[in-house]
């Protein structure tokens, strides 16, 4: 079933690194020293969390606060001149299994600012709205799926130019019949449209068009790349919402390394999305900032590394994370009551597969408080072995990113957590 599904994978050296940006990389457990995490049920004031009406109205308000000002910034509500172009509105697809769906959404009132592809394709079966897994992507729309009928659009390339889509990188490809086979609907759209994933991207992405007069960056708590690639996955909800043939309440978002954070990130700000798999996000994603393994804050937020992918105060945690006032099992516990699954590799060593199981065990107590099963276990598990319930982990034998084999674990946990069965 999963011999044509994306693939995002990075070649994993033998020997990790020892050392980036200067900074020394530890890969030993016996020196990721001790640490205590925030207790997701505790107030600021010290008091616990005892209800679901205590965590809604007070406890998860207070940490998606945090998050905002000390990691991923601040991000504006829905723009007020946002249009639609739906240049293809249904057109039959893969021997009519689908029907294919393309929207350019501007993001202003100026048609020549920033624009975001949408590609849909439901289920042309479907006998009633359909649920949709929403990727975003590293590549073009055109180069996810082997569809003639798929608009080019360009890409970013290497010179931080804009190219079209055949002469930039292609990441992975999406098969995109099993999903319909399972009942899914599936949409992707490009990172890059929303925000250049670069140093000195800022004037062109959505974040330009949020500056006040004289501002030439945003403020130290305001958003980052990432974020701002959140906000672009919101809008793509605010459409398909408009969308009788798919159904709003069950759209999954799906992203890989620093999109894994993304989509953690949107799904923990964003609670209209139904459920979030997360690949390989590791740190400022899933894994544990506190422990000292693998990449860190300070790895992160080096000059000429990603600080432009956070808010300029996360850097202040580089070398003083046990002030950071959140952690990974925070980020994780925002996605509760609804479904998580954290995808990992055992041999991607930088981005902390260990962390990303730890984090979820720590979230289990915001899932029990909310009726659902979090992973519920222990013990790390084994590379290939599927633990877990509402929330899940899964870890390949293998480095960074999404194998094939993974997508039917991904189908798996889906069906379970959100009743779809598959279609003759």
């Amino acid at each position: 079933m999963a011999a044509g599904f994306a693939v995002y994978t990075v070649a994993q050296t033998p020997a990790p690194p020892k050392e980036v940006a200067g900074i020394p990389v530890n890969y030993d457990e016996a020196l990721v020293g001790h640490y205590t995490l925030p207790d997701p049920l505790q107030l600021a004031n010290g008091k616990k969390v005892g209800d679901a009406k205590t965590w809604y109205q007070k406890r998860r308000p207070e940490i998606v606060d945090l998050f905002e000002e000390n990691q991923l910034g601040r991000s504006p509500g829905p723009p007020a001149h946002i249009s639609y172009d739906a240049f293809d509105p249904g057109t039959p697809a893969f021997d009519g299994k689908a029907i294919r769906k393309q929207t350019t959404i501007y993001f202003s009132g100026d048609k020549t600012g920033p624009k975001m592809d949408l590609l849909v394709y439901v289920p042309a079966n479907a006998r009633g709205p359909s649920p949709l897994l929403l990727n975003i992507s590293f590549s073009a729309n055109s180069t996810i799926v082997d569809d003639p009928g798929v608009k080019e659009g360009t890409v970013w390339d290497k010179d931080h130019k804009r190219v079209p889509a055949q002469q930039g990188r292609a990441i992975g490809k999406v098969d995109v019949l099993p999903l319909l086979a399972a009942g899914f609907g599936f949409a992707t759209v490009y990172y890059g449209d929303i925000e250049p994933d670069f140093e000195g991207g800022l004037p062109y992405g959505v974040r330009a068009l949020y500056l006040k007069p004289g501002q030439t960056q945003p403020a130290p708590d305001e958003w980052g790349a990432i974020a701002a690639w959140s906000w672009g996955l919101s809008r793509a909800l605010d459409y398909l919402e408009k969308d009788s043939k798919i159904d709003a309440k069950r759209v999954v978002l799906y992203g890989a390394s620093r999109l894994g954070k993304t989509v953690l990130w949107t799904g923990a700000r964003d609670t209209r999305f139904a459920a979030v798999i997360a690949c390989c996000s590791g740190e400022g994603g899933a894994a544990l900032s506190r422990r000292n393994y693998g990449e860190t804050i300070a790895h992160l937020t080096a000059p000429g590394r990603f600080p432009y992918q956070f808010c300029a105060n996360y850097g202040k945690f580089g070398q003083r994370v046990d002030q950071f006032p959140v952690d990974a099992n925070l980020l994780v516990a925002l996605m509760a009551p609804r479904p998580l699954l954290l995808q990992t590799g055992d041999t991607d060593y930088w981005s902390d597969p260990k962390g990303e199981f730890l984090a979820a065990q720590g979230a289990d107590p915001v899932y029990a408080l909310l009726g659902k099963q979090g992973v519920e276990t222990n013990e790390w598990p084994p590379a290939g072995t599927l633990v877990g319930h509402t929330l899940g982990y899964y870890m390949h034998a293998g480095g960074h990113g999404t194998l094939p084999a993974d997508w039917n674990v991904f189908l798996q946990f889906l069906k379970a957590q959100l009743g779809c069965r598959d279609r003759p």
